[in-house]
């Protein structure tokens, strides 16, 4: 595949309802979507799941943006590329800015897929059909609102409950939670909100059955969080500590946690979402993918990696009506019953709507 064009759209779509985490409160979302297009005329899509702010990790839009144009975009233009995997030596000598490069390799294995004409799960290694999914929910001031919501979300059919936590609101909600639902899977995530000198209030949801919790401390951090396990029976699941290969086995040999969650632009794509997968699958770690409030596109590009064998508990990967008035694919991603049906279209299955992207885009550029 030649890249002839590689297109930028920046866009700003407002999400149904604010999402609360320890972080803040997000309702506004402000990301990239790349296309690439070949010298066969077939297009492929990924998403930049970046935030405005450098919050969840130190990439924002506009320095995602800036990567791309500058860097990423002029690696690969005009290049024959038979593999995404190639991407890899090519971006290598840019350090980090992972979800700039995880963007543009996505749309990259979507075009692939395509020129392969299998679906981008196929073209990844997955094997199923079907998917469990569960659904994360947010901070909120009233308890009450947050039981109706996890009431409303069980009767919808999710595996999985996620809720998110902080300092003075974290062992009291938890407790209520339980005592309303004392048998749904449930877990929690702390987004890197606690220290070590926490121990004693994260030693106290051990009493709540948790399927785990996700990433109590920093942010990177592998040391703590093996200390923090070897004090708590909660298995912690690591997230923003996950950004490679590497960061991954280092964690697995210091016990620093018992779980991955694993997001593809976090750790810079497809290519070493798979790697990862791997190395988890021979060592018995279990995984799922977790979810960074994205538009169809990158909803499409998580049903796929999550079709690999080892994502064995339900991800973030809820319906586009949970977030969007109007989501930018068609179909819709749809959940069933906690149940997600993995597409069979060539690539990632579903089709862009380019009026609805356009609609919503605040700045576009075009690279010929």
């Amino acid at each position: 595949m030649i890249i002839e064009e590689v297109n930028l759209y920046k866009l700003n779509m407002r999400m149904k309802h604010p999402f609360t985490t320890s972080f803040g409160t997000e309702q506004n979302r402000g990301f990239i979507l790349v296309q690439v297009k070949s010298d066969s005329g077939l297009t492929g899509w990924g998403e930049c799941v970046t935030t405005e702010s450098p919050l969840y990790i130190e990439e924002f839009t506009d320095s995602s943006w800036l990567m791309l144009e500058k860097f990423l975009i002029p690696a690969i233009l005009k290049k024959n590329i038979d593999h995404p995997d190639q991407l890899q030596d090519g971006f290598r000598p840019y350090k980090r800015n992972h979800l700039a490069k995880s963007a543009l390799e996505g749309a990259i294995w979507d075009l692939y897929a395509k020129s392969k004409n299998i679906p981008l799960s196929k073209a990844l290694g997955g094997t199923k059909q079907t998917i469990e999914v569960g659904v994360s929910l947010g901070i909120e001031k009233d308890i009450d609102h947050l039981l109706n919501n996890i009431k409303d979300k069980t009767e919808e059919g999710y595996k999985r409950i996620k809720i998110k936590i902080k300092p003075g609101k974290d062992v009291e909600v938890i407790a209520e939670v339980r005592n309303h639902f004392p048998d749904i899977p449930l877990m929690v995530d702390a987004n890197s909100a606690y220290t070590l000198e926490d121990v004693n209030t994260l030693k106290q949801m051990d009493q709540f059955n948790l399927m785990m919790i996700e990433q109590p401390l920093t942010a990177g951090d592998l040391i703590d969080h093996a200390k923090l396990q070897k004090e708590i029976t909660t298995p912690i699941c690591l997230d923003e500590s996950i950004h490679s290969f590497e960061n991954a086995r280092q964690a697995i040999e210091l016990g620093s946690g018992k779980i991955i969650n694993l997001k593809i632009g976090r750790v810079g794509g497809l290519t070493q979402a798979i790697k990862i997968h791997d190395l988890c699958s021979r060592e018995n770690i279990p995984m799922w993918c977790g979810g960074m409030l994205e538009s169809g596109v990158g909803r499409a590009h998580n049903i796929a990696i999550t079709s690999l064998a080892n994502f064995t508990l339900p991800g973030d990967t809820a319906s586009s009506s949970r977030y969007w008035d109007r989501d930018i694919i068609q179909p819709e991603v749809q959940v069933e019953n906690g149940i997600l049906h993995v597409p069979e279209a060539p690539g990632i299955g579903f089709e862009v709507d380019i009026d609805e992207v356009l609609r919503n885009t605040r700045t576009s550029k075009c690279f010929k």
